[in-house]
């Protein structure tokens, strides 16, 4: 078994590099933009994406002097900071979820390709039970569902411990199950649960 890969096409290289060498910080970019894109159009919508993405890359330029760069990855720092811009765009997801529960139409998803009318309606009352979780369960459910984060990663991203990230998880299940009729001694993991949003 190896240690984490090294060299130039290692994130925290990357990270050092750019410190004496700033256009290093664009393989960074490169490599994780678009999936930190695609997370932030999921929560937000494609408009909001552009800006999150944009805000991120610039923050994390900003404080590449501070990154640990025992951290071979800098995904989970990223989506950190991500979720940090995103929880500062809360008020707008919360009410985009509640449209979309009363409506059944996601204009992000709408955007992408044309959906039949049992897959918009299978996603009211999902997003009824996201607008209804507290922002940090919807924050950890989210980072395991859509950017596919395990749960160290999780508790890097958020900089909260690993058995918060276990125990958010737990709870925001346990409300979407309930909230979608599921039988409650069901443990799906949260890629079930979001699964009929993301297809």
């Amino acid at each position: 078994m190896t240690g984490p890969p090294t060299g130039p096409h290692d994130d925290a290289e990357l990270v050092a590099r750019s410190i004496e060498e700033p256009e290093a910080f664009a393989g960074l970019y490169d490599r994780h933009a678009p999936e930190i894109h695609r997370y932030a159009a999921r929560r937000l919508g494609e408009g909001a994406a552009d800006d999150i993405t944009a805000d991120t890359f610039l923050a994390a330029f900003r404080a590449r002097h501070r990154y640990d760069t025992a951290r071979r990855s800098a995904r989970p720092w990223l989506y950190g900071i991500a979720a940090n811009l995103i929880g500062k765009h809360r008020r707008g997801e919360e009410r985009a979820l509640r449209a979309l529960a009363r409506t059944g139409r996601d204009p992000v998803a709408d955007s992408w390709s044309e959906h039949v009318d049992e897959r918009i309606a299978a996603r009211a009352p999902l997003a009824a039970a996201l607008a209804r979780l507290s922002p940090g369960d919807r924050h950890v459910l989210l980072l395991v569902a859509w950017a596919d984060l395990g749960y160290q990663e999780v508790a890097e991203a958020l900089g909260i411990p690993l058995g918060t990230v276990r125990s958010r998880l737990n709870r925001a299940r346990r409300k979407v199950r309930e909230a979608l009729g599921a039988d409650p001694t069901f443990t799906p993991d949260a890629m079930e649960l979001t699964s009929s949003w993301t297809k």
